[in-house]
């Protein structure tokens, strides 16, 4: 039996003083706030109402229990309007600092669309990791191995000018012969690439091409790191996407196939399932090329 229903009728009903009257104002059929009544009568064991007169009125027994009907009913409504407050409370969700605006703003509207409200914190990979683990957040796209990842996003390096070829070797970066005080153009990996999976394959292929040590530097900021690009002939190791929206021209790299990888990590189960009808859209924001599931 629906004991919550079945209380909301009665004390419908009690309060009007008519069968009619009161299911009108449940919001539910007279035949079935009837049954519902009816139903309760026989879950507590005597009549509520004397069926001997026109009107709904109260037996003794009915009278004593309405006080704590009506106060179930209340308790309900509170736990109904709670539960709405705690659906609408903004979901914390650590995503990488230079995803797109534009992105993001999909990323949230379509969100609300599955009664998700998101509250973005942008931050590079290790502060993610942090605000997860101390649970500042819900939620955080994680900077994982491609083995590992939910989105993966193919890296490449880009210029300020077009390369000439369609793939660039960074054996090409090789100082040459008397170039020992000149400065030799270097690659530069932003924050979101200052990571393990991706900064020691490009430091081992570095070593293995007889590049100097400061040809493979991490910069303070994606700003930073694409005004040295501009300035210069050196080149920024980021996304297809990135380079776009950075204006610099973006080829592949030869010698190795580097990959960011993101993976969503929550703390509760309950917000991974939340989340996961947004995989297209948080694939957008990421610049990944496919529609990754969570």
């Amino acid at each position: 039996m629906d004991l919550v229903g079945a209380c909301r009728a009665f004390a419908s009903v009690s309060e009007r003083g008519s069968f009619t009257l009161g299911a009108a104002a449940a919001g539910i059929p007279q035949s079935v706030a009837s049954r519902r009544i009816a139903a309760l009568e026989q879950h507590l064991g005597d009549r509520l109402f004397d069926r001997a007169t026109r009107r709904a009125v109260l037996t003794p027994f009915g009278r004593d229990v309405l006080p704590a009907a009506q106060r179930l009913v209340r308790l309900a409504d509170a736990l109904e309007h709670d539960a709405r407050q705690a659906r609408r409370r903004p979901l914390r969700l650590a995503v990488p600092d230079w995803c797109p605006p534009r992105e993001l703003a999909h990323l949230d509207a379509e969100a609300r669309d599955h009664d998700v409200v998101l509250d973005f914190r942008p931050a590079p990979p290790a502060v993610r990791a942090d605000l997860l683990r101390t649970r500042e957040v819900r939620a955080a796209l994680a900077a994982v191995p491609a083995d590992e990842a939910h989105w993966t996003v193919p890296l490449g390096v880009a210029a300020a000018l077009p390369p000439a070829a369609p793939t660039v070797y960074l054996e090409t970066l090789r100082p040459g012969r008397g170039a020992a005080g000149t400065r030799a153009p270097r690659v530069w990996l932003q924050p979101e690439d200052d990571v393990p999976h991706v900064r020691d394959r490009l430091v081992h292929l570095r070593d293995q091409l007889g590049l100097r040590p400061s040809q493979v530097a991490v910069a303070d900021s994606l700003v930073s790191a694409t005004a040295d690009v501009l300035g210069s002939a050196d080149l920024l190791l980021c996304s297809a996407a990135q380079a776009v929206e950075l204006d610099l021209h973006w080829r592949p790299v030869g010698e190795v196939g580097l990959v960011r990888g993101f993976a969503l990590a929550t703390t509760y189960s309950d917000d991974a399932d939340r989340l996961r009808p947004l995989a297209r859209a948080i694939a957008r924001c990421l610049g990944a090329p496919g529609e990754g599931e969570a």
